[in-house]
C-alpha cells in the first residue's frame, strides 16, 4: 500500500503562477501528434513535437496507458417550474447515479429531459445528488454532451476530439488529457522500437473540475475514483521494474493508479477505489521513472502532483520557460515528457 511522507503547512498558493490566458487551448493540434512536447531531464529542455517522442524512448521501456473513455454526461433538463437545470451524471451507485446539479434545486424535486424523468433522490453534499432515472445510459446517449472543462469556450468540432484514440472503458466524465497527443502512427513507431506498452483504466470523476477550496495543501480531500489493472499489465511493470528497465507513465490518473496498486514496485492486480492525493513530500513506490503530462492549472492537484513528481522548483521554472515559448496550456494543449532524474 502507499505510504504517506507529506511536508508539512504547505499553502495552496506555493503552487499558483501568474498566467496568459491567451495560452489556454481550445482545440487539439491538427493532427494531433504535432502538438509541442517539452522535454525536461535533469535540468536540460528540449523543445520537440509529439511525434519526435519515439526518439526519446528506448527498446524495452514500459509505457503504461489509461484507456478509459468519456461518457456524454452533461444532460441539459428543466424543473417542473420550467427552470433551467444541469446534470452532470458521474457515478453508478446500487442502481442509482451519483449526479453533480447546477440550478435551484432540492432534494425529492424531478427533473424533465424530453421524455425521461429525473428524481433527485437524496442530497449528498454541495450540488451532490443522488438521482433516479429508468434509462440513464440512454438519457446520456441521446441527449448528453461531452463534459468539456469550463475553460473550453468552443463546442467540439468532431464527436472524438475528447477521447484517446485508444480509449475503451466507458466512464469517465473527464479524458485523461495526457493520451491526446497520441495518433496511430506514434504508437506503432513506438511499438516498432521495441517499447511494451500495457493498459489501466482509472475512471475520472467529477473533483478534475472543481478548485481547491482550502488554504492548506493538507486540508484537501481527493474525491474516490474507480480503478482497475488486469494481470498481464501488473505482471509486465513489475517485471520491469525487477529488471531496471525504465516505467513512462501517460498522464496523472495512470500515476495515482499505479501508486494505488503499488508495494514497492510491485503492481498488484485488481480494481477498487482510489482517493490518494500525492503533492511534494510523497514517496512514490510504483517504479515511474517518467511522466507524460500536459500543463496544469495553477493551485491544482495534478500541477501538486507533477511537482511532488520532479520538484516544485524545477517544474514551476520550467513553466516559465514554457509560458516565454508560447506553449499551449491545459486539457487540448501541449505536454511535457518529465524524467525524474
Amino acid at each position: 500500500m502507499y505510504e504517506l511522507y507529506y511536508e508539512l503547512a504547505m499553502d495552496v498558493s506555493d503552487f499558483d503562477y501568474e498566467f496568459d490566458d491567451g495560452l489556454i487551448a481550445q482545440s487539439p493540434a491538427e493532427p494531433r501528434h504535432d502538438s509541442r512536447l517539452f522535454y525536461l531531464s535533469n535540468d536540460r529542455y528540449q523543445h520537440l513535437r509529439f511525434r519526435n517522442i519515439p526518439s526519446l524512448l528506448k527498446k524495452e521501456d514500459v509505457l503504461v496507458i489509461n484507456k478509459s473513455k468519456v461518457i456524454p454526461a452533461r444532460v441539459q433538463g428543466k424543473k417542473e417550474t420550467g427552470g433551467k437545470v444541469e446534470l452532470l451524471f458521474y457515478r453508478e451507485l446500487d442502481g442509482y447515479w451519483e449526479c453533480l446539479v447546477k440550478g435551484n434545486v432540492r432534494e425529492g424535486i424531478r427533473i424533465n429531459v424530453d421524455d425521461f424523468r429525473i428524481h433527485l433522490k437524496k442530497h449528498i453534499s454541495g450540488g451532490k445528488y443522488l438521482v433516479e432515472c429508468d434509462e440513464p445510459k440512454i438519457v446520456m446517449e441521446k441527449h448528453g454532451t461531452m463534459p468539456t472543462p469550463p475553460y473550453i469556450k468552443k463546442p467540439l468540432k468532431k464527436k472524438d476530439e475528447y477521447q484517446t484514440i485508444y480509449a475503451d472503458e466507458e466512464g469517465s466524465v473527464a479524458a485523461p488529457t495526457a493520451g491526446l497527443h497520441f495518433t496511430e502512427s506514434v504508437l506503432s513507431d513506438i511499438k516498432d522500437k521495441g517499447v511494451e506498452i500495457f493498459e489501466i483504466t482509472l475512471h475520472v470523476g467529477p473533483g478534475t473540475f472543481l478548485p481547491i477550496r482550502t488554504s492548506s495543501v493538507e486540508e484537501h480531500t481527493m474525491d474516490e475514483e474507480h480503478y482497475f489493472i488486469d494481470e498481464k499489465t501488473a505482471r509486465g511493470i513489475t517485471k520491469a521494474n525487477e529488471e531496471g528497465r525504465r516505467v513512462i507513465a501517460v498522464g496523472s490518473t495512470t500515476i495515482r493508479t499505479l501508486e494505488s496498486a503499488s508495494d514497492e514496485g510491485r503492481i498488484k492486480p485488481g480494481g477498487g477505489w482510489t482517493d490518494l492525493y500525492i503533492y511534494p513530500g510523497y514517496r512514490f513506490q510504483s517504479g515511474t521513472d517518467l511522466f507524460l503530462t500536459n500543463f496544469h492549472l495553477p493551485k491544482s492537484t495534478p500541477l501538486m502532483m507533477v511537482c511532488a513528481f520532479a520538484g516544485k522548483k524545477r517544474i514551476l521554472n520550467a513553466y516559465e520557460v514554457a509560458m516565454e515559448k508560447r506553449y499551449r496550456f491545459y486539457s487540448f494543449g501541449d505536454c511535457m515528457l518529465v524524467d525524474k532524474k
